[in-house]
């Protein structure tokens, strides 16, 4: 485990004069409670979403561990009706399967051609919308998807970022999130935009020694709360029970930041993009010199980026 551990704050009845001018601003994880959601806490029952979501297809992942794994791709994707895998992933056994009888399932919500469509319930699921309301945290205009998520109980989701801030909306049962400071990317193994570092309760840490110098918050999610995860934090989910969440993902940077071709939301920045491929580039040149002179140079270009780049203003 990660040497450092600390609990995400809770705080009640945070009004959205209060959320922007003062929580906001600290760029740091704050789950917030006794929000007006709707009457979607107490009315997503399985029944209530298998009748209101009926046949319509949905594509879900399918695995047979429990934690999924996103790099070395452990699941496979399969099709279900709405009301079907709302049913299967209620269930700890199951009599109809893909792979296993103890099978996990998990729903990640699409636009309707996932190449040009963004995720958004009120336009997926619009029986649904009238159910639940969104937290008046950033303007309507900034609004970029709302993410439908269902997880079977024990479902162990991958250490990632995304590029965007969100609110994880926990609509009903229970999940237990664990999260990283950006400032800490370099402690968690990164293969693009995810961790490799699986088992984050019980990391091997033969292998990944560096993980435990991460500083770690951890906070457990009830029906009716809201996370507030800020852009570039990591987070992993561990859904205790079967549960239902929303993501409201919105555009806190100029528009022309972000990547046109992008409707999942976590394309890096146009700018980070360019950057990594000039470094990449640089790295290609570098590897022209011999391999004293290629550490060298290496070792001065880091100290270079760290003296022009990295901030002190952060933690």
């Amino acid at each position: 485990m990660a040497e450092q551990c600390f609990p995400v704050p809770r705080l009640e009845g945070v009004s959205q004069e209060q959320f922007m001018e003062h929580l906001y601003p600290q760029r740091k994880p704050l789950v917030l409670e006794g929000i007006d959601l709707g009457t979607c806490t107490s009315k997503w029952t399985v029944d209530y979403l298998s009748q209101i979501g009926g046949r319509k297809e949905v594509k879900i992942h399918v695995a047979a561990v429990a934690q999924m794994d996103f790099i070395s791709k452990n699941f496979v994707y399969r099709t279900l009706p709405f009301g079907k895998l709302v049913q299967r992933a209620a269930e700890e056994k199951h009599k109809e399967f893909f792979i296993s009888e103890d099978e996990k399932y998990y729903l990640r919500s699409l636009g309707e051609d996932p190449r040009k469509d963004v995720a958004d319930i009120r336009k997926q699921f619009p029986l649904l919308e009238g159910d639940i309301k969104f937290p008046k945290f950033f303007k309507e205009e900034q609004f970029f998807s709302s993410v439908f998520r269902i997880s079977s109980p024990g479902l162990q989701l991958w250490t990632h970022y995304d590029v965007m801030d969100n609110l994880l909306i926990q609509v009903t049962g229970k999940k237990r999130v664990v999260l990283f400071s950006p400032r800490d990317a370099q402690y968690l193994y990164l293969s693009g935009t995810k961790s490799e570092v699986l088992n984050v309760d019980n990391p091997d840490l033969a292998k990944y020694p560096l993980f435990s110098k991460a500083r770690r918050y951890e906070c457990s999610l009830k029906a009716g709360d809201v996370l507030f995860i800020p852009a570039l934090w990591f987070h992993n989910v561990i859904s205790e029970e079967f549960g239902v969440g929303v993501n409201v993902f919105w555009k806190h940077l100029p528009s022309e930041c972000y990547d046109k071709t992008d409707t999942y939301g976590n394309k890096d920045p146009t700018a980070a993009s360019r950057a990594a491929q000039i470094l990449d580039r640089a790295l290609k040149t570098l590897a022209e010199l011999p391999e004293e002179y290629r550490d060298f140079y290496a070792r001065r270009m880091v100290l270079h980026i760290q003296d022009k780049a990295y901030s002190k203003n952060f933690e």
